[in-house]
Formats: C-alpha cells, sequence, structure tokens
C-alpha cells in the first residue's frame, strides 16, 4: 500500500500565517500538523512508500521536513516507510492542478499499480487510522471516513453520505445545500489498486479535479463504495481564529 498526503494547496484563507510556510507544516502544540498524519500513517503495516504531494513554492520546506522526519524514525530503529516529496511545478492557484489532478499525477509520475489511501495534509483527526484500514482490509471496497456532525451549516461545507445499513454509500453529495444526513465524509480514502484508473477516467469526462471528494460522489455511483464510521473528530484547520483555538486545546483534543 501507499500513502499520499495532499500537501499542494496554497491556504489562502490562513495569510499571513501561510504566505511563507504551507499549512501542513504549521505547528500546533509540539509538532506540525504534518506530522501528527504520518504518525498515523506508521502505525499501518502495509504502507511502504509516503508520498507527499505539494507545489513549486513550499517543495524545499517539505524536502527539509522529510529529510528531518526519516532522519527521526531512523533513531528509533524501527522500520518504517520511506518518505518522498513530489513538486508538482505549480506556483500559485491560477496553475494548480486540484486535488484530484495532483492524485491523477502523483498516479502517472510512480506508476502506482498498489492499494492506494490518500489523506489530506491539513486535516488533524483524533480516530485511529489503524481502525480504517483494518475496516478496509476487511471488506476489500473503496472506504471513506465518516464522522456524525449535526451543525448543518458546518455539513454545508462538507461531503455528506446517506448510509446503508451495511455502512454501504446510497448517496454521496459534496457541500450540498440541503444536508440528507449527519454523516460528513472526510479526505481520507482508502482505493483499491483496480480503482485507481477510474480516476484517470473521472478527469477525462472533464469533472472537477479540484475538491478529493468530488471523485467519491461520481465512484459511489459507478461501483461500491462503503464507509467505515469513526468515533470522535476531525478539523479543517481553515482560518486563523480557527488554527489559535486549535493550538490553544490541543491537549484537550488529542488527549495529551
Amino acid at each position: 500500500m501507499i500513502a499520499l498526503i495532499l500537501a499542494a494547496g496554497y491556504a489562502t484563507r490562513l495569510y499571513p500565517l501561510t504566505i511563507n510556510t504551507p499549512k501542513p507544516l504549521l505547528p500546533v502544540g509540539p509538532k506540525a500538523m504534518i506530522d501528527y498524519i504520518v504518525d498515523e500513517i506508521e502505525t499501518i503495516p502495509d504502507v511502504s512508500k509516503i508520498i507527499v504531494v505539494t507545489n513549486h513554492r513550499f517543495a524545499d520546506k517539505f524536502d527539509v521536513w522529510a529529510k528531518d522526519r526519516t532522519a527521526a524514525d531512523a533513531a528509533t530503529g524501527a522500520t518504517l516507510p520511506t518518505i518522498e516529496v513530489i513538486d508538482d511545478g505549480t506556483t500559485d492557484d491560477t496553475n494548480k492542478l486540484g486535488a484530484i489532478g495532483d492524485i491523477q499525477f502523483v498516479i502517472d509520475k510512480f506508476s502506482i499499480d498498489d492499494d492506494l489511501m490518500i489523506i489530506a495534509g491539513d486535516n488533524l483527526f483524533t480516530y485511529k487510522l489503524k481502525d480504517m484500514y483494518d475496516f478496509f482490509m476487511e471488506r476489500r471496497k473503496d472506504t471513506l471516513v465518516a464522522i456524525r456532525v449535526d451543525d448543518v451549516e458546518q455539513l454545508k461545507k462538507l461531503a455528506v453520505a446517506t448510509l446503508d445499513e451495511d455502512n454501504k454509500v446510497i448517496h454521496l453529495a459534496e457541500k450540498p445545500s440541503l444536508p440528507r444526513s449527519t454523516v460528513a465524509i472526510y479526505a481520507t480514502y482508502f482505493y483499491l489498486k483496480e480503482t485507481l484508473p477510474m480516476i484517470r477516467q473521472y478527469l477525462d469526462e472533464g469533472n472537477t479535479p479540484d475538491a478529493p471528494g468530488h471523485f467519491p460522489s461520481w465512484l459511489y455511483t459507478r461501483k461500491d463504495v462503503v464507509a467505515f464510521r469513526a468515533p470522535g473528530t476531525c478539523i479543517d484547520i481553515g482560518t486563523p481564529e480557527n488554527y489559535k483555538d486549535v493550538c490553544d486545546n490541543y491537549q484537550e483534543i488529542f488527549g495529551k
């Protein structure tokens, strides 16, 4: 299995914090956001490589982070996945590839023919990624992460799913004006290797390359997609105020 971290955004809503620092490298407590994600990825035994896709503006900063992270991992003596940073060549929001465009870019660049875990580099979560992986391996179907959200206004900003009694997706919409349920889908996905060619099909049909939730919204109408109902929460840090709140309360959020 390959793990892909999406980190090619410019996070303009967080300016001035992200003018010179990519959002995933902003500190939350003792470490960067991306380190919380990599800590969870490293609990999954099948992951052989972690790929971080970023843009040309921030590639050097991620290279430094990856070098430091690799050195720290090596010092533990554990056998852990390699980390590779890939620059998608874009420079700003006017020429960005979009999240789904970046996924296809990485699939092509690395000729990926493995199960693929995709995760946003700016989402902090409290559930255990290993539990979602175990669910995926048991079901062997493309798997989304589902979290209960009761705030309707928040649901309007997310992907919202309707699930049957077996947790199969029977409806999924990105940022619906009228959410059909309280089941929010966040940007963590496990895709079977046989599903990967369908990402190219999705793009070739002229669908949006932007938010990663658009692809599973298209995919579930073509094949079975299931959702892992995760306990806990997922936090998308979108504003300076939101970031400050997370920094002030990270010990309570993560129980540390």
